[in-house]
């Protein structure tokens, strides 16, 4: 509403006062627009600490049950569209249509101009809730805080951390780069190492959050677990990943080896603590092709009884058990399908083909 002392005309006016008020009410009403909103902006940030208003969101004439007005909002604006009126600004930014003291108003409120940074914030502010509950941002993919999807957040961003180091090399080596588009920016990067420096490994996150875990186990004085199912954080067997990493070591990275020495402590496995290879297919037919040789050398014949148990002595000393009869039965019924070579192999320890 308008000064009192500007509408009566008995009254002196000032006549400044009388230009402002015809320019803000009538030559212009969109300053008066503008000014509710900064009203409602100024509110809003008092209360959520920025402007990330939602698109749908209207000053609202009740709070609680409250009168708006006593939750802090004037019943003067009550219903003003500020979330539109949010998105009206970014827009009119991005043409290049807003004055500068209006720009300079927004910041000061915490205004963040683009629905992609809008975005961005919020996954920051999400990620460091979840790095706060959980002591590093190495979130699984399933990850959520507060119903953000934080490890989805985590996923891309790391794509668009490696699209940035991708760009820098392909520029370092002189060669062309067709689009920066979805490349993380050096600020972005920063504020997630700020967070967890180890954010974006080299290697999978999920070796690197085991490595977190075991180190913050460590941290508080326990030993290292070297058996599956001795330490379980984060739903993360300890025991078993320090056990593939003792098994894997040739697999690592010359880091990753020197991460995992130096602070955790941890050695490879000798070779007579590695578990032996499981036999291959080949392997397995070879040991039966020398079980039906032995049953030959000393019967004369293959003809085996169908639940006959060949015992087999190994490099070791140690004894083998086949079942050559089963086998020798399924080789019989599968003639069609072997391989000339292995019929061969089998007709001359004294397979007989047909019954």
């Amino acid at each position: 509403m308008p000064p009192p002392s500007l509408l009566k005309f008995s009254t002196p006016r000032d006549p400044a006062a009388l230009a402002a008020f015809i320019n803000l009410r009538v030559l212009n009403p969109e300053h008066e627009h503008w000014r509710r909103g900064v009203e409602a902006a100024v509110i809003y940030a008092r209360e959520h600490g920025d402007l990330k208003v939602p698109f749908t969101f209207r000053v609202p004439a009740a709070v609680d049950g409250q009168e708006a007005e006593a939750a802090g909002w004037p019943a003067s604006l009550a219903d003003f569209p500020l979330g539109q009126w949010t998105a009206d600004a970014r827009r009119f930014y991005a043409r290049g249509e807003m004055d500068e003291d209006r720009i300079a108003q927004l910041n000061k409120l915490g205004m963040v101009w683009s629905h992609f940074d809008v975005a961005w914030e919020e996954g920051l502010a999400a990620a460091r809730g979840w790095a706060a509950e959980n002591g590093h941002l190495l979130a699984p993919l399933d990850a959520t805080f507060q119903g953000a999807a934080v490890g989805i957040w985590l996923k891309n961003a790391r794509a668009a951390a490696r699209k940035a180091t991708e760009i820098k090399q392909r520029r370092a080596e002189g060669l062309p780069v067709q689009s920066s588009a979805g490349a993380l920016t050096d600020k972005r990067r920063e504020q997630l190492e700020d967070i967890d420096a180890s954010w974006c490994p080299s290697w999978p996150v999920t070796w690197q959050r085991a490595f977190h875990l075991v180190r913050q186990h460590l941290d508080t004085g326990e030993a290292l677990p070297t058996e599956a199912g001795q330490a379980v954080r984060q739903g993360e067997d300890l025991g078993r990943w320090v056990t593939s990493v003792r098994y894997g070591w040739d697999q690592l990275t010359g880091v990753q080896q020197w991460m995992c020495e130096q602070v955790l402590g941890i050695t490879p496995a000798t070779e007579d603590e590695k578990p032996k290879p499981r036999p291959t297919q080949a392997d397995k037919r070879t040991a039966h092709l020398g079980a039906a040789q032995q049953f030959f050398q000393r019967e004369g014949h293959l003809t085996v009884p169908r639940k006959h148990v060949e015992t087999v002595l190994s490099e070791d000393g140690g004894e083998l058990q086949f079942r050559l009869g089963s086998w020798v039965n399924n080789q019989r019924s599968r003639a069609a399908s072997l391989s000339p070579e292995r019929v061969e192999q089998l007709s001359k320890v004294g397979m007989r083909w047909s019954r």
